[in-house]
């Protein structure tokens, strides 16, 4: 047993008082026991008698005196307390609750440092495995190269300039089933490496060939690994550092960084393509991003066990957050996986179609600055996450959804007669354009994370997400492809434009399955009903006389 602080005698040694205790006592004693000696029975009896009648103040303020209407609470114990010199003895020692108090707030304090820590450190890297979204800007070299020909220049055909894009994408979503396994086993910090340094030995080859196939395997397989790898390790370690209401918008920000990379990669790649040409600049990528990834990737980590993101949130028995959480074999049998999966499938690639050629499809109207569409378009694609993140915590991830690719659908339509007709349109029109279809595209990105951790919860994150993201990479693989060859047969994107439409609307009736079903409530009539109209009519009959 435990000894008291205020007798420094175990319970059986309190004399709580007989007749009455103010109300203004019975808070001081219980705001003091509580922080002190809790399991005490006397202050457990305390605390049952005040439940209910008057709630607790806070130790940081000054226990307001019993107002003169306030009648005292009548608790009746063995022994007679407190007496007037006890009672201002107990409120002066309720000093020493404060430390302990303040203790606590720093310890949450340090909590949320870290928490903010995480999601920034997950932020950078993902700006710089953004990358991936400047691809248009390395293909227009690369084309321009295979138009000059020469020694040196890159033979390719033309209908095959986008597989290393492709096939990167298709790696990425393929790394991120075991980056996941990786990140939920060995910790996000191994995997962030891996990932760090997989990225650089890939745009280290690519920088000393111009062959196809090591153009393939170094962008599209080693570097779209490694991105694979250092995205899986950012997301998930951020989402458990804080609580479900905030799951949105922690996604959206640490997701927001690698849509927004191209703010500052396309001006830069801009500037060394110029002047150091295609080959060279990749090895300042790889450099570069093997210093940023690794070095960010020291500053993520999972909470420790036991850490609970939100201390007031309602307590949940150990098996109902168990029926939450489900296993990678799990999830095939899961219905909303294979909804979600066919969703995230049409919205990523019909996003990725656009992004891919985002460059080509601005030249014919902007000339030599159409660069400036992929940096405006990364800013719309950041924007979309963010967005999307806290639209979905207000409104639910469902809703936000059905809206997104139907919104998305009508932009396509859009798009045949302004992208999609050949002749040049309005700088402006074309910036706007491709801007909102990335916003739609960026809030995929979003979305999906958070429904994999709403549904499946948090124990197997890592791989359920990398399961459920494999839909972005053969959306991308497959539909652009598909539009590159509508493309170089017909010799304009409007098919492509024209299919993604109506795929987005095949997604949007889809996406109505995951909506939560109200229930309808039952109205039932009761017997005083018929009282009432017989009164009626006896007011009637009263009032005809």
């Amino acid at each position: 047993m435990a000894v008291c602080p205020y007798y420094s005698q175990d319970e059986n040694y309190c004399d709580v008082g007989s007749g009455y205790i103010s109300p203004h006592d019975v808070q001081t004693i219980s705001h003091y026991c509580t922080c002190r000696f809790s399991e005490c029975e006397k202050h457990q009896e305390l605390s049952a008698r005040l439940q209910g009648r008057h709630q607790p103040v806070s130790p940081y303020r000054a226990t307001k005196p019993l107002a003169r209407n306030e009648k005292p609470i009548s608790i009746a114990f063995r022994n007679k307390w407190p007496l007037p010199f006890r009672m201002s003895y107990l409120r002066s020692r309720c000093d020493h609750v404060v430390p302990i108090q303040e203790e606590e707030v720093m310890s949450q304090k340090v909590s949320m440092k870290k928490a903010w820590t995480v999601v920034l450190a997950g932020t950078g890297i993902n700006l710089a495995l953004g990358i991936l979204y400047t691809w248009s800007i390395f293909k227009g070299a690369i084309s321009d190269s295979i138009a000059a020909g020469g020694e040196g220049a890159f033979n390719w055909d033309a209908a095959s300039i986008n597989d290393p894009y492709a096939v990167a994408c298709l790696a990425f979503a393929a790394a991120m089933i075991l980056a996941g396994k990786i990140q939920d086993k060995l910790g996000p910090k191994i995997t962030c490496m891996i990932g760090g340094l997989m990225v650089a030995a890939g745009f280290a080859w690519i920088s000393q060939t111009t062959n196809y196939w090591a153009w393939v395997v170094g962008f599209g397989v080693l570097a779209g690994t490694g991105i694979g790898f250092g995205y899986s390790a950012a997301t998930p370690p951020a989402l458990k550092w804080f609580p479900p209401a905030k799951t949105g918008l922690i996604a959206g920000i640490v997701v927001s960084g690698f849509g927004l990379a191209s703010v500052y990669i396309a001006p830069l790649a801009k500037y060394l393509l110029s002047n150091y040409g295609l080959q060279q600049s990749m090895l300042f990528f790889g450099i570069a991003f093997a210093v940023v990834v690794v070095g960010f990737g020291m500053l993520i980590s999972n909470p420790p066990a036991g850490y609970v993101a939100d201390p007031n949130a309602p307590k949940v028995t150990k098996s109902a957050a168990e029926s939450n959480e489900l296993s990678p074999l799990q999830l095939f049998g899961n219905a909303k996986f294979y909804t979600l999966w066919l969703c995230f499938f049409v919205g990523a690639g019909s996003g990725l179609m656009v992004i891919g050629s985002a460059k080509g499809l601005a030249k014919a109207s902007m000339g030599e600055m159409a660069f400036l569409v992929v940096v405006i378009m990364s800013v719309g694609n950041a924007a979309g996450r963010l967005v999307a993140g806290v639209v979905s915590d207000k409104i639910g991830r469902a809703t936000t959804l059905t809206l997104m690719l139907v919104f998305q659908a009508v932009l396509m339509l859009v798009a045949i007669p302004v992208l999609g007709s050949g002749s040049g349109s309005s700088p402006v029109l074309v910036a706007l354009l491709v801007t909102f279809m990335v916003f739609n595209y960026g809030t995929n990105l979003a979305l999906f994370p958070s429904f994999a951790k709403d549904y499946w919860g948090m124990k197997h994150f890592g791989m359920n997400y990398g399961i459920l993201f494999s839909a972005w990479g053969v959306g991308a693989f497959v539909l652009v492809r598909v539009s590159e060859m509508l493309k170089v047969k017909t010799g304009s994107i409007t098919a492509s434009f024209a299919v993604a439409c109506g795929l987005l609307l095949v997604g949007a009736m889809m996406s109505l399955s995951l909506r939560k079903k109200v229930s309808p409530v039952r109205v039932e009539l009761r017997e005083p009903v018929a009282a009432l109209e017989e009164e009626d009519m006896v007011l009637q009959e009263f009032g005809s006389k």
